[in-house]
């Protein structure tokens, strides 16, 4: 097995202090999983449209679809009162 040849001196550098740095035997299976971390962690994360649609649902449950706003102005001013 030959080992990673990488063109770029920077990336060249970063793969040897993330092999030093994970104790990887190679800076080839350094790369290997620094990618493959990288695609599970995207692989799990939803959509922001969908994360939004959670919160939007969990917030209608929990104060419910016809409800009014809340009046800050007036929640602040009964705080003035003694």
């Amino acid at each position: 097995m030959s080992g990673l040849y990488v063109k770029d001196n920077a990336v060249n550098e970063m793969a040897i202090k993330l092999m030093k740095v994970t104790n990887a035997p190679s800076k080839t299976e350094a790369v290997r999983r620094a990618i493959q971390n990288e695609l599970n962690r995207h692989a799990n994360e939803k959509p922001l449209a969908e994360r939004v649609a959670e919160i939007q649902a969990s917030m209608r449950e929990l104060i419910g679809e016809n409800k009014t706003p809340h009046d800050h102005k007036a929640f602040m001013d009964e705080g003035w009162d003694l």
